[in-house]
C-alpha cells in the first residue's frame, strides 16, 4: 500500500513538473517566436500582380478587418474606381463608383444582415498614437470620408468613416501623415501600382465637350479627371496569414450624412 502511494506521488509529481514545462515552454516561445507579417497577392487582370505586406502592430484592426474582406472573396471582381498620377490608385468599392460601403454579410456570410459598418481611424489626428507609417510610394491605407469642410463638427464622423476602400500611393505623400490610415506596404509589383495610376480618365461630374474648361467644386477649383475609361479590374485578393488568427474586426455604425443634414435644417422625412 505504502508503495502504491509512493508510485502515485512520483507520477503526479512528473505530471505537474511536465505541465510547468509545457506552461514555460509556451510562454516563452510566445514571447521570441517571430510572427510573419500578413502577405496580400493582388491580380489585377490586364496588369499584374501586386504583393503588399501588412503591419497589423501598427494598424491592428484595419488590418484585421481588410484580410477579412479579402479572404472571405470581397473584392474579388472590383475595379480600381479613382486613379490620379503622381499620387494614388483607389480601389474597393462594390458599387465601382466611390459611394457603396461594405455589409456585416461581407465580413461573415453566415450572417444575413445587410447593414453598413465602418471602422475607426487608426492615426494620429483621431488620437491613435500607436501607427507611425508614413505616406512614402507603395503604401495601402484606408479611403475615408471628409466632412469637415461641410461642418469642423464633422471632422470626427469623416475620421470613422472607413469600410472596404482603398489607396496605394504611386509617390511619397507626406501630407497625408497622421490623417489616414496606412496600414501596409507594396513588396512588389510597384511597376503595375504605376502602370494602373496612368490610366486614361475623364471627369466623374460631368462629360467635357472638346474645348470645355475643366468643371469646377464647391471650392471654386478646377476638379482633377480621375475616373479610369476603362477602370481594372480586380480578379482577386488574398492574404497569406501564416495560420495566424486575426479574427474579426471591431465595427461601428457607419454616420448618415443625409439624416445628419435633415436634423440640422429640421426637414422632417
Amino acid at each position: 500500500m505504502k508503495k502504491t502511494k509512493t508510485i502515485i506521488m512520483v507520477v503526479a509529481i512528473i505530471l505537474v513538473i511536465a505541465l510547468i514545462g509545457y506552461l514555460i515552454f509556451g510562454y516563452y516561445q510566445k514571447i521570441f517566436k517571430k510572427v510573419q507579417n500578413p502577405i496580400v497577392t493582388m491580380e489585377i487582370e490586364n496588369y499584374g500582380t501586386i504583393k503588399i505586406e501588412l503591419y497589423p502592430e501598427k494598424a491592428p484592426n484595419t488590418v484585421t478587418n481588410f484580410i477579412k474582406l479579402a479572404n472571405n472573396g470581397f473584392y474579388n471582381g472590383l475595379t480600381f474606381h479613382r486613379t490620379i498620377p503622381d499620387f494614388m490608385i483607389q480601389g474597393g468599392d462594390k458599387s465601382g463608383d466611390g459611394t457603396g460601403a461594405p455589409t456585416l454579410s461581407d465580413l461573415n456570410s453566415e450572417w444575413s444582415t445587410e447593414e453598413k459598418y465602418a471602422i475607426e481611424g487608426e492615426f494620429y489626428a483621431n488620437g491613435y498614437k500607436d501607427n507611425d507609417l508614413r505616406f512614402e510610394e507603395g503604401t495601402i491605407a484606408m479611403a475615408r470620408s471628409d466632412y469637415s469642410q461641410l461642418s469642423s463638427a464633422l471632422a470626427k464622423a469623416g475620421y470613422n468613416s472607413a469600410g472596404s476602400q482603398f489607396f496605394i500611393t504611386t509617390t511619397d505623400y507626406p501630407s497625408l501623415n497622421g490623417l489616414y490610415t496606412p496600414f501596409g506596404k507594396v513588396i512588389e509589383g510597384m511597376d503595375v501600382v504605376k502602370a494602373i495610376g496612368n490610366t486614361e480618365v475623364t471627369y466623374r461630374s460631368s462629360e467635357l465637350q472638346e474645348g470645355q474648361e475643366a468643371p469646377k467644386g464647391e471650392d471654386g477649383n478646377a476638379l482633377t479627371a480621375d475616373m479610369p475609361k476603362n477602370p481594372p479590374v480586380i480578379t482577386n485578393i488574398s492574404v497569406e496569414t501564416h495560420g495566424e488568427d486575426y479574427g474579426m474586426p471591431k465595427t461601428i455604425e457607419p454616420f448618415d450624412y443625409q439624416q445628419w443634414l435633415q436634423q440640422y435644417y429640421g426637414i422632417s422625412q
